[in-house]
């Protein structure tokens, strides 16, 4: 089976001097994986296409895609775009800043990003990496997006991430300190608790029926359990194939402050007007211009559509 190891130059710890980057090069010299270091999703897509050429002419493939989670969403997004449903394995090395999606898959980190990139390297040119599988989303927006991902999220999810992207630093522990400040402050009523949990004007539609409530302070939608931060919103997520885990909430600061403790231990949040179901099918219709969030990325549309996705092959070190 010949590798492909595509290494997104954009991600945070895949720069130029990152020893991250140079664990993945040499394991891929070593171990005769072919590398292709990307800059741009166009130049994502035309590795694709040559490794869907080269599949069609030489046999079986399998891909290591180098990044955080933007970066798995883009590259397993144009492996689909060039292969359709017979799409390679894929195995997803870290180099992003945080890697939520590669945890829920890969498990809790005992080593260090560049030696555990290396071992998966070594592990999938050796055929010695274990295949498992996982549903993904289908993500479409009126923007033009068609994207294949594992979480998406509108209301404070987008909120959130906007304060994240405008501040200096970014991380894990940025992040933490931000929710801490959002929770926190929505007991006591600060104005950066309001602007980021107060319900977004919107229309959800479930399954084909649009609910009531014209505002949704949270809408998330996931294959995976954790979408980060400890947080088990969608905790049936996985369990189907054909399904994802939708969990949507039009309560106010305050209200969503009392979920935080059910949220973290895996457990369905309570109330009226919710969703919390196994679905195959959301809609968000923004009032105006929206935002939503996918895999990490915020993308501004005005009418999104998620529906369950691929099933992935995905290799494990």
């Amino acid at each position: 089976m010949t590798v492909d190891l595509v290494v997104n130059r954009n991600a945070k710890n895949l720069g130029e001097d990152s020893p991250v980057r140079r664990a993945l090069l040499e394991a891929a010299a070593r171990h005769g994986a072919r590398v292709h270091e990307t800059h741009s999703l166009l130049e994502l897509a035309d590795v694709a296409q040559d490794v869907a050429q080269r599949v069609a002419e030489q046999g079986p493939s399998g891909g290591v895609l180098g990044g955080g989670d933007g970066s798995s969403m883009a590259g397993v997004t144009a492996l689909w775009h060039a292969f359709g449903d017979a799409m390679p394995k894929v195995a997803l090395a870290p180099g992003g800043t945080v890697g939520i999606v590669a945890r829920n898959l890969y498990g809790r980190a005992h080593a260090g990003a560049a030696v555990r990139g290396a071992r998966l390297v070594k592990a999938v040119c050796e055929g010695t990496a274990v295949e498992t599988t996982t549903p993904t989303l289908r993500v479409r927006d009126d923007a033009g997006g068609d994207r294949i991902a594992f979480i998406f999220g509108a209301g404070l999810v987008a909120r959130f991430f906007d304060v994240y992207e405008a501040g200096a630093r970014q991380g894990i522990g940025v992040a933490a300190g931000l929710a801490g400040r959002a929770f926190l402050g929505s007991i006591v009523g600060t104005d950066f608790a309001k602007n980021v949990l107060t319900p977004v004007a919107c229309r959800l539609e479930v399954e084909g029926e649009e609910r009531a409530s014209r505002a949704w302070s949270l809408v998330l939608a996931s294959v995976v359990k954790d979408v980060g931060l400890g947080v088990k919103a969608t905790y049936r997520a996985g369990e189907r194939t054909d399904r994802f885990h939708a969990v949507a909430s039009r309560r106010g600061p305050r209200g969503l402050a009392t979920q935080v403790p059910r949220v973290l231990t895996g457990r369905g949040m309570v109330g009226e007007d919710q969703v919390d179901a196994l679905v195959a099918r959301l809609k968000v219709r923004f009032e105006g211009a929206g935002a939503y969030v996918v895999d990490g990325d915020v993308v501004r549309a005005g009418e999104v559509t998620v529906e369950a996705g691929p099933v992935v092959r995905v290799m494990v070190g």
